[in-house]
């Protein structure tokens, strides 16, 4: 959650006008307009090449918009330079990704407690939320494993747990549950939809329909890069 009081309700992601042209000329992204408020989780559906990674990684600051404005926990993502970036998304980011994205070398621990050690937590604090973090998702007793001993939803569990190290205001799913068996699946589908219960604020990108219907407050579809459809739950 933001270090700061914000006002129940207020937009976290504020998308205005925002277009993305790549080097075919069609628009990844077309005057894209989106407003994502605190306590919302937020399924974006589409087929391949309807804009949703660009979308995310527009929100994440990995990619810039050609033209438009992206602003994320009051801060305007699409002006910053590299060295901001890096501090924004440490700050206010939580990312899971589909192939976990762990480093095999590195305990489960030490995988959990990177993103602390980027932002210079103190060491002590550091391990007291790590702990209680993989304790709450119910894979405290695989600290001391390294991920290649786990279950790709045990995996995922630990990526969800790095992602929310540093109280991010803002969680961002890439298919999540795309490199996981149907039990695995749920699992994480639960372990998400709690998350969101607990207030936390995500965007999920998913081809998963069962994923936005357990756990989204609201859902919409792009197609070329336009919002064609939106529903609330």
């Amino acid at each position: 959650m933001s270090n700061h009081p914000r006002r129940p309700g207020a937009a976290v992601i504020q998308i205005r006008d925002v277009t993305k042209t790549y080097d075919t000329g069609t628009p990844a992204l077309d005057g894209l307009d989106l407003d994502v408020r605190r306590g919302e989780a937020l399924a974006v559906l589409g087929p391949s090449g309807s804009g949703k990674s660009s979308l995310l990684n527009m929100i994440a600051g990995l990619d810039k918009p050609t033209s438009g404005s992206v602003t994320v926990d009051e801060v305007r993502v699409d002006s910053l330079g590299e060295a901001a970036l890096a501090k924004y998304r440490r700050a206010r980011i939580g990312m899971i990704f589909q192939f976990f994205n762990l480093l095999d070398d590195l305990t489960v621990l030490d995988n959990v407690l990177l993103p602390a050690r980027l932002a210079r937590m103190p060491r002590a604090a550091g391990r007291e939320r790590a702990a209680e973090l993989l304790a709450r998702l119910g894979i405290g007793e695989h600290a001391r494993a390294f991920p290649g001993r786990l279950s790709g939803g045990q995996r995922q569990r630990v990526a969800v747990a790095r992602a929310l190290m540093n109280r991010p205001p803002l969680l961002l799913a890439d298919e999540p549950t795309g490199a996981l068996d149907s039990a695995a699946a749920d699992d994480v589908r639960r372990l998400l939809t709690g998350l969101n219960a607990d207030g936390q604020t995500m965007v999920l990108v998913t081809h998963d329909t069962a994923l936005a219907e357990a756990c989204a407050t609201r859902t919409i579809e792009l197609t070329d890069g336009r919002i064609s459809k939106a529903a609330a739950r």
